[in-house]
């Protein structure tokens, strides 16, 4: 009887292996608990390879065992690359780039929120709640992921009224900016993860209304800051403890209990990308009713459902995700709490006091 072959490249060493180690976790847990497969399909071997040095060298290797299902890495860069390299279907999980749209890459199929939405959620809230701000300060960094998040806040700022001011630093450079930075409402940082931590003691002393840091959105970035944390607002891909009934695979518990039982810990939202991906591709394999990459590709542009990262669903002009959302989540009590959107806040959004 048939084994599907499915292969995942991510980084599994480098700065980025915690990430691409969760991932892996991640889609095996699917792969040997959750694979709800058609006939003749009767379980998948899945082939996890490291990134290593050149991602373009991986990719290719593992293609030419003739995968039935490619899974793409963690990282927005590495998966530019891997969607560069090759014209096969990829399942991308790990890459939130919103370069990987349509026309130039017809092939991927976006599980995860672009991080053009990171902080559309930060000045919803802020508009939401205090209809008097008015100016926002944008630190990013000139990398395609900065840019790309830089990019969607000022749309956003744009279409709320705000009065945005941008500035843009090199990465490893952005203390060189930190003494230029205007007062204002709301401040906005986006670099990597060395240049959050590195501006934050810098900035977070300063009289914000509201201040929010792509690292605040995950556990581990900026916890070296201890107090000057509380209060921060960040995005969260996926949080547990936010409850969505599924119609596709198991639950965040069962999910939760089960990595638990695998790895030893909670499920990080890597983890959750990638399980969810492996049951997106498994319903669009179902529904098409063939394992051709046009068929599932032609399925997975017109699908419309949930799992327990959210909603599912394609933009069909652009080939983004558009269906899950991304969760602003704040430090509260040294524990993050989600506060936007509405539905899904678990604590209100509490603002530093002006007096």
């Amino acid at each position: 009887m048939p084994k599907l072959r499915a292969t995942l490249v991510t980084p599994l060493t480098g700065s980025l292996a915690p990430f691409g180690q969760a991932c892996a976790a991640g889609l095996t847990l699917w792969a040997t608990h959750a694979a709800d497969l058609p006939r003749p399909w009767t379980g998948i071997d899945l082939d996890v390879r490291d990134a290593g040095p050149t991602m373009d060298t991986a990719i290719q290797a593992a293609i030419d065992t003739h995968p039935d299902v490619v899974f793409g890495p963690y990282g927005s860069n590495t998966m530019l690359t891997t969607a560069r390299a090759t014209q096969r279907l990829i399942w991308n999980h790990g890459g939130a780039t919103s370069r990987l749209s349509y026309p130039t890459f017809p092939h991927v199929i976006n599980i995860l929120s672009p991080a053009s939405t990171y902080f559309v959620g930060t000045l919803q809230a802020m508009r939401a709640l205090d209809p008097t701000a008015t100016t926002v300060v944008l630190c990013h960094s000139t990398t395609g992921f900065g840019r790309d998040v830089a990019a969607g806040a000022q749309k956003a700022a744009a279409e709320l009224h705000f009065k945005l001011q941008s500035i843009a630093f090199k990465p490893q450079q952005a203390t060189a900016v930190a003494s230029g930075v205007p007062d204002a409402d709301v401040l906005l940082v986006v670099g990597n993860f060395a240049d959050e931590q590195a501006l934050a003691p810098r900035l977070l002393t300063r009289p914000w209304r509201a201040a929010a840091f792509v690292g605040a959105g995950v556990t581990e970035v900026l916890a070296s800051l201890g107090k000057q944390r509380e209060g921060l607002l960040g995005p969260a891909q996926w949080m547990s403890t936010i409850p969505i009934k599924p119609d596709e695979g198991p639950g965040a518990s069962w999910f939760t209990n089960n990595y638990k039982k695998f790895i030893g810990g909670d499920p990080p939202y890597p983890a959750t990308q990638a399980f969810a991906a492996g049951l997106i591709y498994a319903r669009c394999l179902r529904d098409s009713g063939s394992s051709e990459e046009e068929a599932l590709l032609a399925t997975a542009r017109q699908l419309d459902c949930h799992t327990l990262y959210g909603r599912f669903h394609l933009d069909p002009q652009s080939g983004l995700q558009t269906g899950h959302q991304v969760l602003t989540v704040q430090w509260q009590n040294r524990e993050r709490r989600v506060v936007w959107p509405p539905e899904h806040a678990e604590r209100p959004l509490i603002l530093k006091s002006t007096g």
